[in-house]
């Protein structure tokens, strides 16, 4: 039998998510699942992410709704936006109504990821927000626990908490994510898939 297969759906202004991405699909891989980036579609004029100095979106493809029962679970990357997740991924999951209707969601497991400006910019509370979206859908929440020590390690700053892995991208954005930050992103993505795995048999 297959592993699961598992969407990676994210949100990346300058980078730093699709960075942490990368990570998770690297744990889920490792845990014996497949793993497929996405891009959640971008809602802003190009005119204006040039004015905000961000860069060229990755190669990868941008998800749609319609895809989303083709998939065991879900593991969401989004940058926070005054402690809550973007109006990117709102948007997107406003479009789910139909798949609400047919219950097409109902007992898939989803988890989060994020990345914020400062410490105190939704490292919790983004994960937080997103859970009654996907309790809506009779989803399950997948938070990360402390699973991986190193979320307990305070000898630097970095994202991360009990609700999945973190990324602090600084109040300018140029600080790119750490490899302690990286390792509890892996860490997510193959405990995730581990729990995906047990719900899909």
């Amino acid at each position: 039998m297959s592993g699961p297969k598992i969407a990676i759906l994210y949100y990346s202004t300058y980078g730093h998510i699709r960075t942490m991405a990368a990570a998770i699909k690297k744990g889920v891989e490792a845990a014996g699942g497949t793993a497929t980036l996405l891009q959640i579609p971008e809602t802003l004029p190009a005119e204006v992410l040039a004015k905000m100095g961000a860069p060229p979106k990755s190669d990868d493809p941008v998800a749609e709704v319609s895809q989303l029962p083709e998939y065991d679970g879900f593991l969401f990357g989004l940058s926070g936006r005054f402690g809550t997740f973007p109006a990117q991924f709102k948007v997107f999951w406003d479009a789910t109504g139909g798949l609400w209707q047919a219950g097409k969601l109902v007992g898939k497991p989803a988890g989060v990821f994020v990345s914020t400006g400062t410490q105190g910019g939704g490292q919790e509370t983004i994960g937080l927000t997103t859970v009654s979206q996907f309790t809506q859908h009779g989803m399950v929440f997948v938070p990360l626990g402390y699973q991986d020590p190193k979320v307990f390690d305070y000898s630097v700053a970095h994202g991360a908490s009990a609700y999945g892995a973190g990324c602090l991208a600084g109040p300018d954005g140029s600080r790119q994510p750490s490899q302690l930050e990286l390792d509890v992103a892996e860490t997510q993505g193959r405990t995730f898939t581990g729990v995906a795995a047990k719900l899909c048999k």
